[in-house]
């Protein structure tokens, strides 16, 4: 006897007179109709069941969250809302679920109760949906750089270095924390630390797949990072995961190209393989949508965003041209902005970057040169002096998903930017290195992936597109 997936039997045109399949009851309604799901698609199958020829003792433990396996005929339905259906003929009960305690049951639940049971959320229809989508653009994004040459490179977790300069890092030792070795100093010893000096989990793969790039042409890492900040924002994670790509002998101008290919890309892979899903997140953000006030809305369906972004050319604006519009926009004049631009020099916000592309160009926006003294020391330092060969891609919705540039190849002026912001030369010989044997023009950037899940997925909580999230004060499970 063949067993089938959900997703497989639904997709039947054909009835098969046997058929098993495996999975999880959603609903059991008039002791006849079970509504099964094995995670492999949104949809459940219903299976029929004749309660006359089943022992009531096992129909009983047919309850919400139970594993069974069934096997039965595959006809045509003869109700409405789907094609197929099983005729039951034996149903085995694989695990019990008791209805009693078990948590998710068929009605709505708010996300913060599913983040308390993240380890059964993925039993709902949004939350298995999300990390399908997850799970479909992760193998899109290894697919795109595999098509384009590149080679995936693992990325050190613990490193001795801060790629970002933030200092907010969490430290690795194998030191008794009741008893630290002091130095003459008075302060720790990491000498005696088991990698003999103060390691971290790393804030990012950037500095090492320099490095790779510098000999194997184009590279990228796609693994997990690490950031000590406290922040409990709906946006921020303690650990998450970020795709960087480096590619060798390319500027500024070729890692544009290569981001926005990249980005559409990856987005119309989702659109053309997880349809269903789209439309069942799609409908449930306008659902959402229509219990919020009008100026809270969203102006796109979720599908004519990621649209929005597919058959878009972005728009590339410079830094300054791009403070200019926002100085003189009215939103800035009548001080509607949160944060009002007044000078040259201003960081931007997310709530300039969304005018950007969702009123003023109405694609999405591609900002290079910026000010020197708001991006990382490695950033190529312009002629004039003043500006980086940086570059931050915007989208509707959330602003800034990818930042990158062209990376600072000449040794003198690394050093001096290394010396302005206090990063001993020792700390990054190896990064040093590259300067000194064989340098050349070289670019990347570093996408947040679970940025960019929330963006494919609408969904508003970063919290909610990780199977299990890192932040302040919360590491269950």
């Amino acid at each position: 006897m063949q067993s089938y997936t959900v997703s497989e039997l639904l997709s039947q045109d054909i009835v098969f007179p046997e058929v098993e399949v495996k999975g999880w009851v959603r609903t059991f309604r008039a002791n006849r109709f079970i509504a099964l799901n094995d995670g492999s698609t949104l949809n459940n199958i219903q299976c029929v069941v004749d309660f006359e020829k089943f022992d009531e003792s096992i129909l009983k433990r047919v309850t919400t969250g139970a594993a069974i396996h069934v096997t039965g005929e595959l006809v045509e339905s003869q109700g409405k809302g789907q094609k197929v259906e099983i005729q039951v003929k034996t149903l085995e009960i694989l695990g019990d679920s008791d209805p009693e305690t078990y948590p998710i049951q068929p009605k709505k639940h708010t996300f913060e109760f599913l983040r308390e049971n993240a380890h059964l959320r993925t039993r709902t229809n949004t939350f298995s949906a999300v990390m399908r989508l997850r799970s479909s653009l992760s193998f899109a994004i290894h697919k795109y750089f595999n098509e384009q040459g590149f080679y995936y490179m693992h990325s050190p977790i613990i490193t001795g270095s801060d790629a970002e300069g933030a200092g907010e890092m969490f430290k690795v030792t194998s030191l008794d924390i009741n008893n630290l070795p002091k130095n003459d100093e008075g302060k720790i010893d990491y000498s005696q630390d088991f990698f003999g000096k103060e390691t971290n989990l790393t804030v990012s793969g950037q500095l090492e797949a320099e490095t790779y790039a510098m000999s194997l042409g184009k590279v990228y890492t796609f693994g997990p990072t690490f950031r000590a900040e406290n922040s409990n924002t709906s946006r921020h994670l303690a650990e998450f995961w970020m795709i960087e790509p480096e590619v060798a002998f390319m500027d500024l101008a070729g890692n544009m190209d290569l981001a926005e290919d990249f980005l559409k890309y990856v987005i119309k892979y989702i659109l053309e393989n997880n349809s269903d899903d789209l439309e069942f997140l799609d409908k449930r953000l306008q659902d959402e949508d229509k219990r919020k006030p009008q100026a809270e809305r969203n102006t796109m369906t979720l599908t004519e965003k990621l649209k929005f972004v597919t058959d878009n050319h972005f728009k590339r604006v410079s830094y300054t041209e791009a403070i200019d519009i926002l100085r003189n926009c009215k939103p800035n004049k009548k001080k509607k902005f949160k944060y009002i631009i007044d000078d040259w020099g201003s960081d931007l916000q997310s709530e300039h970057e969304r005018f950007l592309v969702e009123k003023h160009f109405k694609c999405p926006v591609i900002l290079f040169d910026y000010p020197a003294n708001i991006k990382a020391f490695y950033m190529r330092l312009n002629d004039d002096g003043k500006t980086v060969r940086a570059m931050d891609i915007l989208f509707p919705g959330i602003g800034e998903i990818v930042g990158g540039a062209q990376r600072e190849e000449r040794l003198d002026i690394l050093k001096e930017k290394m010396a302005a912001i206090n990063i001993p030369e020792e700390e990054l010989w190896w990064y040093l290195d590259l300067r000194k044997f064989g340098t050349a023009v070289h670019s990347g950037f570093g996408l947040g992936f679970e940025r960019l899940v929330m963006f494919v997925t609408g969904m508003s909580n970063i919290r909610d597109v990780i199977p299990y999230p890192r932040t302040p004060q919360n590491a269950e499970f």
